[in-house]
């Protein structure tokens, strides 16, 4: 019999007729004896349950009579045996389905710790199957239970959870989550998990906003900070990283069949320390790139990345970058993507998956070597058809299936074309003739669809026949694949042929509107609904790949590659500059999330027109760049770009003058130590000056400021009037530079309004780069006024807006603002953990002055907490990274400014004014006034005499602009001095160092 306790009492035969126990006590009794079921329940613990903790006289009869019509229900199926201590229910544990729902739980728990993931959701969700309702409701007194039973429950629940997002899911878990959250507020669990499915499902602002909510709601109900789990997914997450990768595994259309003894060998070697490097290899076709699929599934941090549509291996450490998520500063130079990459996985446990090495067997070899020697936690799976030859490297050769795995994968695909097929004596003769090559028995059962099973075999046997008298000196396997792939080509009729060939120009796939305009082929659906049933498409979420084995079979029969290729080139410059507005407008997401789609294509093209059309070539990397910039793939342009110069010459061609000063600003790293770099920012400086008409590209002001420094004449208002246009962008941007001419010239209010404009401008554009980019100098004002519950709504837009944009330098910029407002209202440890981010985003991105800036926001929180020693420590780290470039002048000083106050902070005054004097010394020398202000502000708080200090105060003031009211350090200065001086005293030697400014900060 089975007993259902998991809702409302439910009994059943074994041949599934239900049972009635009765009315609601021999309900109860029974209930009772299936919690211990085998076990003796004693008739005090019975009564109780039946009666109350005040029985009524004569209650041990009562039981005796219940338990006597309960066994007549009950009989023959089951006994109740009276035993000294009570009565037992003589039935296994496993027939109750609590019982049986607890191991089943634990079992899929334990299959979840091991990594095998597909047979934990598996038993979890039979496990969660036998739920029918609350646990337990006809026992109401027995909370105790169904609460451990409920919690059982929910726990289940969340192990069900990780499976699904381990094997990919995320899209369709966040309603399943949202509702859990909804009934458990407080389960960090929850919250962490459906911040990785929202990561997954593309919405990655959402996910981070999931987490403020979580760390808000543990402080006011709990008064917690977020466990360190939750908060370093969070930070995962702010790098631009995946916390859970699994999604990242391309979604397999069909089932994985045979392969087991090779995946069970490739897992165990992966576990093996001494084995950190596996390639499978074996011929095209031979199911390579599926038994690396399917080991992936199994490992909770994974990357993996196709390597196939690359067009050179210089791109490896780009496509691997793109592939976690990693990008590039915004501001920072260009920087080599192989150091970002070791930066990015130094200190994590991944395994790296890079599929079809064979075309860039050396540059991939080089970087493994590197990956496997700097970062201890990174794993590599492999698939080439040679090895990458490498110390370290195990081979896993992908030999033929075997026969029974053949055959079953034959009748899978068979099955998919034909559902009622039912079999067929050849099937093990074909997939014989065919090597037992994966690929090849795919394409032949797709046949089946208009082939008999003896029509198939027959014309297979006719063709090796034939072939077998070729060239015996290539190895079978290579023979059959060929064979296979060119007799499922010539079943193909002649449209879909040609469609096929003209296919092989597009690289990493195409869209239905692609295919249209490139191969030239009008309402191409029914063509490529074809290809695909025929096994030689895949199509996925709207784009069409071919598999590169046939890939590269159809390109050696395609005739007008040439022209193909023009087509290819042209569609997708046409596709750059449609785009190239629109991502400075509302619409910029979907279309920067197109673009990354077509990366590969794109990168074709260019490199196409940099051989073929120069000038063409200039059109195209110009209207990408500001697409790059915003996605962080800059470093990535740099050979195309001085490739692209080589072409085009020393003068700019035609019309292209702002096109050519972008690939200059394209081709330097920006670090200003180059004497050959400085030579073209001069170039393009004098190419940009001779435009006196709106740009075409106006974003070009913005990256000519960031890569020739303070060098353009941002003085020159008419020209960049000129230059901007009249759209409400041009005038955002326009504002945005004046609003910081006016903030490092010291006249804050004109600045406030100048940033206000410039925001409102970028809302009626719809620009995310340029809210944020105004959001976070507002929320410094608010913050200099001390009107922290301001600032703090300011900028938790801007980072909604650069989380969106997937953005690491300007999310670390904001995160170290908001840290700063933290740390002024003096909520240290949320401060600590915004600035531990904003470093560790930083890193990633290249950005090591904003990493500076980072730790010494650390050191401040250190010696807010009193810890002046170690505040020491983490300034003098930020100032061995502090960048040497015109970017991070104003940083140094500011770190030297900490070291000072932690000096005084220990009583050590004159080691305080040194460490300001050299401050002083360095503000002179820098444009940021902001940063000289912050050194007045620390001299009063060291100077020998009161009226000195309150000079230095006025200094600073002028300098800033504004009042530090915000800031608890200059206030309590500024409280100390005035308590020293009377009041007139006071206000004449501030008002005399307002008006001397950084003149009364140099006469210490």
């Amino acid at each position: 019999m089975r007993f259902g306790i998991l809702g409302p009492l439910d009994l059943r035969t074994e041949d599934g007729v239900p049972v009635d126990p009765g009315g609601p006590r021999p309900r109860t009794l029974l209930t009772l004896l299936l919690l211990a079921p085998g076990r003796a329940v004693s008739t005090g613990r019975l009564t109780e349950g039946l009666y109350g903790a005040e029985p009524p006289a004569g209650a041990a009869n009562a039981l005796q009579s219940q338990i006597s019509r309960l066994r007549r229900r009950l009989a023959p199926h089951a006994e109740i045996e009276a035993v000294p201590a009570g009565y037992r229910l003589a039935v296994p544990p496993e027939s109750v389905d609590a019982h049986h729902f607890e191991r089943m739980a634990e079992q899929g728990r334990a299959a979840l710790a091991a990594g095998d993931h597909r047979h934990a959701a598996a038993l979890l969700r039979d496990a969660l199957a036998l739920w029918r309702g609350p646990a337990l409701p006809d026992l109401p007194d027995a909370r105790a239970e169904a609460t451990r039973l409920e919690e059982l429950r929910l726990a289940a629940v969340g192990d069900r959870i990780e499976a699904d997002l381990s094997l990919g899911g995320g899209p369709e878990l966040v309603a399943e989550l949202r509702a859990l959250l909804a009934a458990h507020p407080l389960r960090e669990r929850l919250h962490g998990q459906l911040m990785r499915a929202l990561h997954a499902a593309g919405r990655p602002a959402e996910a981070l906003t999931v987490y403020e909510e979580a760390r808000r709601r543990l402080a006011d109900e709990l008064g917690a900070d977020p466990s360190p789990e939750l908060a370093a997914l969070h930070l995962e997450l702010l790098q631009g990283t995946r916390a859970d990768a699994r999604p990242r595994v391309p979604v397999q259309l069909t089932r994985f069949v045979g392969r087991e003894e090779e995946l069970a060998r490739i897992r165990a070697l992966l576990a093996d320390p001494g084995s950190r490097l596996v390639t499978l290899t074996g011929p095209g076709g031979a199911g390579k790139t599926r038994l690396a699929v399917e080991t992936a599934a199994a490992h909770a941090r994974v990357c993996f990345v196709e390597l196939a549509p690359l067009g050179d291996g210089a791109r490896i450490p780009y496509a691997v970058l793109g592939a976690l998520g990693v990008r590039e500063g915004f501001r920072g130079p260009a920087t080599d993507g192989t150091d970002r990459l070791l930066a990015a996985l130094e200190d994590r446990e991944l395994l790296l998956v890079l599929d079809n090495c064979e075309h860039v067997v050396e540059d991939a070899a080089r970087l493994c070597a590197l990956l496997l020697g700097a970062c201890p936690g990174v794993r590599v799976l492999a698939t080439s058809r040679e090895s990458l030859g490498i110390t370290g490297e195990v081979l896993v050769p992908v030999p033929p299936l075997p026969p029974e795995p053949a055959t079953r994968l034959f009748l899978d695909r068979a099955r998919a074309v034909r559902p009622d097929f039912p079999g067929h004596a050849r099937v093990a003769d074909i997939c014989a003739a065919l090597d037992g090559l994966p690929l090849a028995i795919e394409l032949a059962a797709a046949r089946l669809r208009t082939l008999t099973p003896d029509e198939l075999a027959d014309r297979l046997d006719d063709r090796f026949r034939l072939l077998s008298r070729g060239d015996r000196s290539k190895a079978p396997r290579h023979r059959t694949l060929r064979a296979v792939v060119e007799w499922s080509w010539d079943l193909l009729d002649e449209e879909e042929r040609e469609l096929a060939r003209r296919l092989t120009v597009f690289s990493g796939g195409a869209t239905l509107e692609a295919v249209e305009a490139v191969c030239g082929v009008p309402y191409p659906e029914d063509l490529l609904a074809s290809l695909v049933e025929k096994s030689f498409l895949e199509v996925s979420e709207g784009r069409y790949r071919m598999l590169e084995t046939i890939r590269a079979f159809a390109a050696g029969t395609l005739t007008d590659a040439e022209r193909l290729r023009d087509a290819h080139a042209g569609y997708f410059l046409g596709l750059a500059e449609q785009a190239e507005p629109r991502l400075r407008g509302a619409g910029q997401l979907p279309w920067l999330a197109r673009l990354t789609a077509e990366h590969g294509n794109l990168d074709t093209a260019l490199r196409r027109l940099i051989r073929t059309d120069p000038a063409d070539a200039l059109r195209l990397m110009a209207a990408l760049t500001w697409f790059r910039r915003l996605r962080g793939l800059h470093g990535e342009q740099l050979p195309q770009a001085r490739a692209l110069l080589a072409a085009v010459g020393g003068t700019p061609p035609g019309e292209l003058a702002e096109e050519y000063a972008l690939c200059v600003m394209s081709a330097v790293t920006g670090s200003g130590t180059d004497p050959a770099e400085a030579d073209l920012v001069a170039r393009a400086t004098d190419v940009l000056h001779g435009v006196d008409r709106p740009l075409r590209l106006p974003f070009t002001v913005v990256l000519w400021s960031l890569v020739g420094g303070p060098r353009p004449a941002v003085t020159d208002h008419d020209r960049l009037r000129v230059q901007v246009g009249d759209t409400p962008w041009g005038r955002a941007l326009l504002d945005l530079g004046l609003a910081y001419q006016e903030l490092f010239a010291g006249r804050s209010a004109d600045a406030e309004a100048a940033f206000a404009r410039s925001l409102a401008g970028f809302r009626t554009a719809g620009d995310r780069w340029g809210m944020a980019n105004c959001l976070d100098p507002l929320a410094q004002f608010a913050d200099w006024r001390g009107a922290y519950d301001a600032a703090l709504p300011l900028l938790d837009e801007g980072l909604r807006h650069v989380r969106e944009l997937d953005a690491p330098e300007e999310t670390a910029d904001l995160l170290r603002s908001r840290a700063v407002v933290l740390l002024h209202r003096r909520d240290l440890g949320a401060a600590v953990t915004h600035f531990t981010e904003s470093a560790e985003l930083a890193r990633v991105a290249g950005a090591t002055d904003k990493v500076a800036s980072a730790w010494r926001g650390l050191g401040d929180t250190a010696r807010a907490s009193g810890d002046p020693a170690r505040a020491r420590g983490h300034y003098e780290r930020a100032l061995q990274v502090c960048a040497a470039n015109w970017f991070s002048a104003g940083e140094t000083v500011r770190i030297l400014v900490g070291l000072g106050r932690a000096a005084a902070a220990e009583g050590d005054t004159g080691a305080a004014r040194d460490w300001f004097a050299q401050a002083g010394a360095h503000a002179a020398d820098s444009p940021d006034v902001l940063a000289l202000a912050d050194v007045a502000d620390a001299l009063a708080s060291v100077a020998a005499r009161p009226d000195r200090a309150a000079e230095l105060l006025g200094a600073a003031v002028g300098l800033r602009g504004a009042p530090a009211d915000g800031d608890p350090e200059v206030v309590g200065t500024r409280s100390l001095v005035r308590g020293l001086l009377s009041p007139d005293v006071y206000e004449k030697a501030f008002e005399q160092g307002r008006a001397l400014r950084s003149a009364a900060v140099s006469e210490r």
